[in-house]
């Protein structure tokens, strides 16, 4: 036996190691979570270098210090656990360092926040209890022993000498053995979408970072991440599509010649993708609404609830009278209203683990919805309720092309500084069509909305929470049930005056409004949202929410595509026959006959009539007599994954910034060229 082995450096890895793996079994027993997996290995084997560099790290410290380093680890490990699970169950994502923009919300709401935990997950402190009790069981049988006052252990230098060599070569045997996990064939979920290896270098799908690598794991990569970002293009490999006859068509000449001479091959990469993307061509839908004013409604906290005549007249018109898309989504991810704002507006997917609309404002963005009626001379219009105290939306609506920006200042209404207490949506669409009927141009309008008065807290008393209450009071619903129904009263009020006032200005017939909702109503259980709605929530349908688009002169029609927010920019650009290139948007004319019915969520899930594929676990579920083969799935997950990376790097480049750069100067040299030979002659 080595001295390294007799000393407290083993015991302390010993016990790290068992308090690590025993907080690991517990957080998955509570989020139900395998245990009996193949990655469990890789989890034991990461918890085993951890634990070597902790101990490592204690050995330095005189014994009393290692104790109380020891405590400080295993609250934080905890701590971290818990919270973890919290999280995941109150806002549907596995917090990350890359959201810390949001830690003034979350702080704001800490005490729903707190309310949602469930009990099973307190079990994570149990080995931190049990460690507790152990040491004063210990400490009360041995006698009190005296340490020299210094906080580190004296040593020689030939024990420093053999702890740090024998742990370094320890650690370089693990990492390999390590390493070979991210490779080895049996340890691979073939139906994952993304291979282990690439989320240990870029952990961007949570959910299946933890399983695979533990939640402390997760924890580790998280913060690397925030870093070392590794993702490029250089690595992705797609097939090239053959370009069917269309009667939409685009020369890509000027295109191909900035890609061919691009240096950057991230960029390249990114072009070559696009340009080999199919072309959705047009359709029986294409221009029905060309030349209308169109206002786009994303409503806060909205689900189907909403769809309820007695309660809700004013949306149940809409619903009912316009185009209703019955299985629509709307995703959750990290900052859920920034984000999915951002990918309706786009056709672009967020980067699941951080706060993309916030994160990258500065980037531009030519495809988005407002630079599309930009193009159209349309008068572009967006307009919010709320400060910009978690997003930066003065910023980021402008790089999107928004021709102006009304926060609540800018709206001159009423609106509080209290986390509970939200602007009335109903002050809002006075305020908002004010300025509509205010323009001296004759130009048809673009306005995109976005409501505030429907956003949690639902547990605590507020203005809007209590302003319609009494509308349930014969209900056996919970409070925070019946707040909540309170605030979409106040959304459905706003939607009755947006329809009066449209009318009295005779502009309704000539008005398009799109509406759905930027993410379900969180602040809830889902025991408590099923009081209203009856159908099963698992599977993320408690993401369902509703989309509408809709029009006083249209016929009524129900659409049963699976759809979400991704989909918004490039249905509405068809159907106002917008001049735009369908292969740069993520999302599909939802509405073209070569739509793939599917809704992809941020983990890279995904759901249609026919399945519902769990991404976190690689496992699929039938709803049916009908499946896939494998290799379909794993078709179906290589499309979407390297949607969602491609989607990352046009973000994380500011891609349509720097093409519409190299365009406009070959542009401008061709015509250089052009002038040059004319002169000649």
């Amino acid at each position: 036996m080595t001295k390294w082995q007799n000393s407290k450096m083993l015991k302390n890895f010993i016990i790290i190691l068992a308090y690590t793996l025993s907080v690991e079994v517990l957080f998955r027993l509570a989020s139900h979570i395998t245990i009996f997996d193949v990655s469990i290995l890789r989890v034991i084997l990461g918890y085993s270098i951890l634990a070597l560099v902790f101990a490592f790290l204690l050995s330095w410290l005189k014994k009393s210090s290692q104790k109380i380093m020891l405590y400080i680890i295993f609250i934080i490990l905890a701590i971290y656990a818990f919270l973890q699970m919290g999280f995941n169950n109150f806002i549907g994502v596995y917090m990350s360092v890359n959201t810390s923009s949001q830690l003034g919300a979350v702080v704001d709401y800490v005490r729903e926040f707190l309310a949602s935990f469930l009990p099973i997950y307190y079990l994570v402190f149990l080995p931190l209890v049990l460690v507790i009790i152990l040491n004063l069981v210990l400490a009360h049988k041995k006698k009190p022993q005296t340490e020299k006052k210094f906080f580190l252990k004296k040593s020689s230098r030939y024990e420093y000498q053999i702890r740090t060599i024998s742990t370094l070569l320890i650690l370089v045997f693990m990492a390999l053995g390590y390493y070979g996990t991210l490779k080895v064939k049996f340890m691979q979920n073939e139906l994952q979408p993304v291979s282990n290896l690439e989320l240990f270098q870029n952990p961007n799908v949570p959910s299946i970072v933890v399983n695979e690598f533990g939640v402390l794991g997760f924890g580790v990569l998280d913060i690397k991440s925030a870093f070392i970002d590794t993702e490029n293009a250089n690595d992705l490999v797609f097939e090239k599509t053959e370009k069917e006859d269309t009667k939409r068509n685009f020369d890509d000449t000027l295109w191909q010649e900035v890609t061919t001479n691009e240096t950057n091959k991230t960029y390249q990469n990114i072009s070559n993708y696009l340009m080999n993307q199919p072309i959705t061509d047009y359709n029986e839908y294409t221009g029905l609404f060309a030349g209308k004013n169109l206002i786009v409604i994303m409503m806060e906290s909205a689900n189907e609830i909403l769809i309820n005549p007695e309660y809700y007249p004013n949306f149940y018109k809409i619903y009912t009278q316009g185009w209703s898309f019955v299985n629509h989504y709307s995703p959750r991810n990290s900052c859920s209203t920034g984000n999915n704002e951002f990918s309706g507006m786009t056709g672009l997917y967020s980067i699941y683990n951080n706060c993309t609309a916030n994160k990258y404002r500065k980037n531009t963005y030519s495809e988005a919805i407002f630079n599309l009626f930009n193009k159209q001379n349309y008068d572009t219009l967006s307009m919010h309720d709320y400060t910009e105290a978690y997003y930066y939306r003065k910023t980021i609506h402008q790089n999107l092309g928004s021709g102006k920006y009304y926060g609540v200042q800018d709206l001159g209404i009423d609106f509080y500084t209290e986390y509970k207490n939200w602007a009335s949506d109903e002050d809002f669409m006075n305020a908002a069509m004010d300025i509509i009927e205010a323009r001296e141009s004759d130009a048809p309008f673009m306005v995109w909305l976005t409501t505030v008065s429907s956003h949690q807290p639902y547990v605590v008393s507020s203005v809007e929470g209590d302003k319609y209450k009494d509308l349930f009071k014969d209900t056996d619903y919970p409070e925070d049930l019946k707040r909540y129904m309170s605030k979409l009263k106040t959304l459905d009020n706003s939607l009755g005056i947006l329809l009066d006032r449209l009318e009295k200005a005779d502009m309704l017939d000539d008005t398009v409004i799109a509406l759905y909702g930027d993410h379900y109503p969180y602040g809830l259980k889902n025991k408590t949202i099923n009081y209203v709605l009856d159908y099963d929530l698992s599977d993320y349908e408690v993401e369902r929410t509703p989309f509408v688009i809709y029009n006083s002169t249209m016929e009524p029609k129900k659409f049963s595509q699976y759809t979400s927010y991704i989909n918004l920019t490039p249905t509405l650009a068809n159907l106002f026959n917008l001049d735009y290139d369908p292969r740069l948007y993520m999302g599909t004319d939802v509405l073209s006959p070569d739509y793939e019915s599917l809704v992809v969520y941020a983990d890279g899930s995904w759901k249609n009539a026919k399945a519902y594929y769990d991404a976190s676990d690689g496992t699929i579920k039938y709803y049916g007599d009908e499946e896939y083969t494998i290799e379909e799935i794993k078709q179906i997950n290589q499309k979407i994954s390297l949607k969602t990376q491609m989607s990352s790097l046009i973000i994380k480049n500011n891609y349509f910034a720097d093409l519409n750069n190299k365009l406009t100067k070959a542009q401008a040299n061709q015509e250089q060229v052009l002038a040059n030979a004319e002169m000649e002659e």
